[in-house]
């Protein structure tokens, strides 16, 4: 498969994920009264979603690993496109519950292939830049999203929200499973099965008890902690562990994944407080609220393409370092910001911060592990970006108690304790001790030509 086409899938793939998400809150209100559904239900639609797809992102990359990162790149996207399809169709609120968590699981699937495949097409020197693209088309989703949901909630309806995506999913999922099916290369490193059910188990229940509410708030963490102690005991002893010392032993990999939860909780968690200081205390309405936010997604997409060049001039340790001290920057102003301009300044050190974040500390994790376990670093890569969220709206939401500047500047701090990290991370000219994708071991993905 050559370059532009891998890069080309890799973005579809990331965009259909960030669009889906975003739409979906949108449609979430119209779908309710629709269906007659009550609210608990209609969370679930969100809920069944994010313990799906965060429970299996570590074994889906290790499936990918094993029998090619083009192959779950195309059952995921044929099996997104196929439940989104469901979804539009289905009659009652059940099955959008069950087809969501259809949705989880191909999510699951196509996400870490988004990055294997990419670290499988390109030198390791020059993963950075089509990092970059795929992290402005997510942002350029993100930002779109809720407009153009809102656009087809107002015309067509809540169903043709989850329409919007069937045809690029098909498509991009049958051109990757011809190319998949074309290949021919020996299966990959073993599957860890016992580990990966503990692991899911781990993900599932600690995600699921950050979403809830009660009892469950405090029983599912501390079956997390059981199962994540089970987990490593099994590591230790398995002769093929599911995350290969090589990946998660690294402190280069080990603190570019802190710094990922780090900044996308302190950013998630921002969002979520500012969302409720623009519409309850400044009194402006949804539309109004989104137009300030607008400079996050401009800079986010903006900071991308210049990560780069960063990168070759400073290295990943300044970079990153300077990026996640300029986000928790951003919460800091928002903390006292009323005005249009200050807003718009908080905003845009938050999304120039975390586009340059999640660009570099990609590339450090993608880049720093051997080809035959990419899978496993996007895995974590996004595994990390899916718990990270979830933690910082929970922060949140137990911060708003003593008052909104508060919950923003604990944010902050948040952000502030991650700087550090990146000091683990490598320096300018550094060199990766892995071999590139033309020298390196095929998944049964072909080097391109």
């Amino acid at each position: 498969m050559n370059r532009r086409l891998v890069l080309a899938s890799s973005v579809a793939g990331a965009v259909l994920v960030a669009l889906d998400g975003t739409v979906l809150t949108v449609a979430q209100p119209s779908l309710q009264r629709s269906l007659g559904a009550s609210f608990a239900e209609v969370q679930w639609t969100s809920t069944a979603y994010l313990v799906a797809v965060a429970s299996l992102l570590v074994f889906a990359g290790r499936l990918g690993d094993r029998y090619g990162h083009r192959r779950m790149f195309a059952v995921g996207m044929l099996g997104f496109g196929a439940a989104s399809a469901g979804i539009a169709l289905a009659p009652d609120i059940g099955w959008v519950i069950g087809l969501r968590v259809a949705q989880g699981v191909c999510g699951a699937l196509l996400q870490p292939a988004t990055l294997g495949m990419l670290r499988l097409a390109y030198p390791p020197d020059r993963l950075a830049m089509p990092l970059a693209v795929r992290t402005s088309a997510i942002g350029l989703a993100a930002a779109a999203g809720p407009v153009l949901g809102g656009a087809l909630v107002s015309g067509p309806g809540w169903r043709a929200v989850f329409l919007l995506g069937v045809v690029p999913a098909l498509l991009f999922g049958a051109a990757a499973l011809a190319g998949g099916a074309r290949a021919k290369g020996a299966a990959g490193p073993a599957l860890d099965l016992p580990g990966a059910l503990l692991l899911a188990l781990t993900l599932a229940c600690l995600v699921y008890g950050l979403v809830a509410s009660g009892a469950v708030r405090v029983a599912g963490p501390a079956v997390a902690v059981l199962a994540g102690v089970a987990f490593v005991r099994r590591e230790r002893r398995a002769a093929d562990p599911l995350l290969p010392p090589g990946v998660i032993g690294s402190p280069p990999v080990a603190a570019a994944l802190g710094v990922l939860v780090a900044v996308s909780a302190a950013l998630f968690g921002t969002l979520f407080v500012e969302t409720y200081v623009l519409q309850r205390d400044l009194g402006l309405d949804p539309f109004q609220s989104a137009l300030r936010s607008v400079p996050l997604a401009v800079l986010m997409v903006a900071s991308a393409p210049w990560c780069p060049v960063l990168l070759r001039r400073v290295g990943a340790r300044w970079t990153v370092g300077a990026a996640t001290a300029l986000l928790a920057l951003g919460g800091l102003v928002l903390s006292h910001a009323t005005g249009t301009v200050a807003l718009g300044c908080g905003f845009a050190l938050l999304g120039a911060g975390f586009g340059t974040v999640m660009v570099a500390a990609t590339h450090v994790v993608v880049r720093q592990a051997e080809v035959t376990a990419a899978g496993v670093a996007g895995g974590l890569q996004q595994t990390a970006l899916n718990v990270g969220p979830v933690l910082g709206v929970a922060a949140a939401t137990a911060l708003m108690g003593v008052g909104p500047r508060t919950a923003l500047l604990v944010l902050a701090a948040v952000a502030v304790l991650a700087v550090p990290l990146a000091r683990l991370l490598p320096g300018r000219g550094v060199v990766s001790l892995t071999r590139s994708a033309e020298d390196g071991v095929r998944d049964g993905d072909h080097a391109p030509r």
